[in-house]
């Protein structure tokens, strides 16, 4: 099989304070929006902004960062995976899907809560190390680990 690549960069604002939850084993989770807006022109050439909502989910020490420090308008770039799961609505019995990011890596943005820059966090364990602006954390087989874990999507408010 070819390889393939499935990764995707976001800059924009939180669209409303992120959603704490945990996985069914137990695993910290958080989903929340982020908004991107191009700009565009229309057909008689005037400028408009077209905002696009993206939903995002995060595991783990991410997902600690985002808990603790990520609210509604928070500036952020994120680095992460497109995926769909789809489910079968109990009521109605139709096959549903719902599109999200996984976030690998996230960057807070605009010196939010004091801080003089921006930092960085990854997805990762005990693999930390000291950059500029910030904490970094090394991604470490996020995908195997979380990949059983993941939040049903028919519970997801957003």
């Amino acid at each position: 099989m070819a390889k393939s690549v499935n990764r995707t960069f976001l800059l924009g604002h939180v669209g409303k304070n992120p959603e704490v939850g945990t996985t069914p084993g137990g695993t910290l989770a958080v989903n929340f929006s982020l908004a991107t807006t191009d700009r565009e022109k229309d057909r008689q050439g005037n400028w408009y902004d077209r905002t696009e909502w993206h939903n995002l989910v995060a595991y783990g020490r991410t997902a600690e960062i985002v808990r603790d420090y990520v609210s509604k308008g928070t500036q952020l770039f994120i680095q992460g995976k497109i995926q769909t799961r789809s489910w079968d609505d109990k009521e109605s019995g139709q096959k549903r899907f719902w599109t999200e990011i996984f976030v690998h890596d996230l960057t807070l943005l605009g010196g939010g809560r004091g801080e003089n820059g921006g930092a960085t966090h990854s997805n990762g364990r005990d693999d930390s190390r000291s950059s500029s602006g910030g904490s970094s954390y090394q991604r470490q087989g996020m995908d195997e680990q979380y990949a059983d874990e993941a939040l049903d999507p028919s519970e997801i408010p957003f």
